[in-house]
């Protein structure tokens, strides 16, 4: 007799199915108390409105006159994009590509805007001038003193557009006094940070590695793109133009330079009316450092003289062959007037401070003795 299929272990068997939609039941229930437990418990205010605002006042006296100094300077803070040129290889055309960005101001309505020489010096075309009201302009360069980092460009733009930033002066600065920036940092144009000087007499090396002397130290940020820009007394007036960073990691740090506004305000008026910067001038030519230190002596060893100027007329002897051919040194300058040279930079330093004309004692010392030389400097252009 045939047997049917055996069912004895059917009613026993755990049900799979039922399993599972029980559980999905059970997270549905719970995802269901989730969604309503805000509005059991009344966690939501259906009332919720925004809040009252508190009167604030009036703003306090500092901050009213750091708001009106940065209405009245920020039109005359430019900014400034030096260009470079790339070759298009379809159409054999050259192209004007931005390459570097800085700050400037205008000097005065005639189109005529200060930077840093450095700002523009790989320029390959005309700098871009973007003034406070976002036009731009073309711009040409009148002149430069790479020595202490300032150029001069113009541009034509309505003189409307064109407030002069007004001049201080950087004789009377004090440590502690308050002072404010405007540039470009990043390309952020017309930002303003605030801080105080920090040092003054400062000394940084230019971009010809001359020193510039009486710098101005302060914390006011002062970062890429703000170079060029000016530092400004609490009164609005320029005392300085952003130079430099001193920073392990090339952003802010804390400390920053601007070259003093006298020096500007008496150089930049040179530039504009001939182009260039008149300074004195031995008319020598000079042996860099490393050689007088390999040799074990202090001073500025003298490799040319320019003949018929001032070294020459003197009497200063410069370097030389001897009949068997070797190389005899010439004098090596170890003062000026009072004033001891040690380096190149004491001899820059020395020559600043005088202007062409000026007759003065040149130091020298040749044959192991000292010899005093009569000199009337002669003028240089930059």
């Amino acid at each position: 007799m045939e047997r049917g299929p055996d069912r004895s272990n059917v009613v026993g068997r755990p049900d799979h199915t039922r399993g599972l939609l029980m559980l999905l039941v059970a997270l549905a229930v719970v995802l269901l108390f989730w969604q309503i437990k805000p509005w059991l418990f009344g966690v939501h205010d259906q009332n919720a409105r925004p809040r009252a605002i508190t009167a604030r006042g009036e703003l306090a006296e500092d901050e009213k006159s750091t708001i009106e100094l940065f209405r009245q300077v920020s039109p005359s803070v430019t900014y400034i994009t030096s260009i470079a040129l790339r070759r298009d290889y379809f159409s054999l055309r050259a192209m004007e590509i931005p390459q570097g960005t800085g700050s400037g101001f205008v000097w005065d309505a005639n189109g005529y805007i200060v930077t840093n020489f450095h700002v523009i010096k790989d320029t390959q075309a005309a700098p871009q001038v973007t003034l406070a009201d976002h036009s731009t302009y073309k711009a040409q360069v009148v002149g430069v003193a790479p020595d202490k980092d300032l150029a001069v460009l113009k541009i034509d733009a309505p003189k409307s557009l064109l407030p002069a930033i007004a001049i201080g002066t950087s004789a009377d600065l004090e440590v502690g006094q308050k002072v404010f920036a405007i540039g470009n940092p990043f390309g952020f144009d017309q930002t303003l940070t605030t801080g105080v000087i920090s040092g003054l007499g400062r000394e940084i090396e230019s971009v010809t590695r001359r020193p510039i002397e009486g710098v101005i130290q302060t914390d006011a940020a002062i970062n890429p793109g703000n170079s060029g820009g000016p530092l400004l007394d609490s009164a609005g007036r320029v005392i300085g133009i952003n130079t430099a960073i001193f920073s392990p990691s090339g952003a802010y740090a804390g400390i920053g330079f601007a070259v003093p506004v006298d020096v500007v305000n008496r150089l930049v008026p040179q530039i504009i009316r001939e182009g260039h910067v008149r300074k004195a001038g031995l008319g020598v030519s000079i042996a860099p450092d490393s050689v007088a230190k390999r040799m074990g002596v202090e001073g500025v060893i003298v490799v040319g003289v320019v003949p018929g100027g001032a070294a020459d007329q003197a009497g200063v002897i410069p370097t030389r062959r001897d009949a068997s051919g070797n190389i005899v040194f010439g004098d090596l300058i170890i003062g000026m007037d009072d004033e001891t040279v040690r380096d190149s930079s004491d001899l820059f330093r020395v020559l600043d401070r005088h202007d062409a004309g000026d007759r003065v004692t040149l130091r020298v010392a040749r044959d192991r003795r000292e010899v005093q030389l009569e000199i009337t400097l002669q003028e240089m252009s930059q």
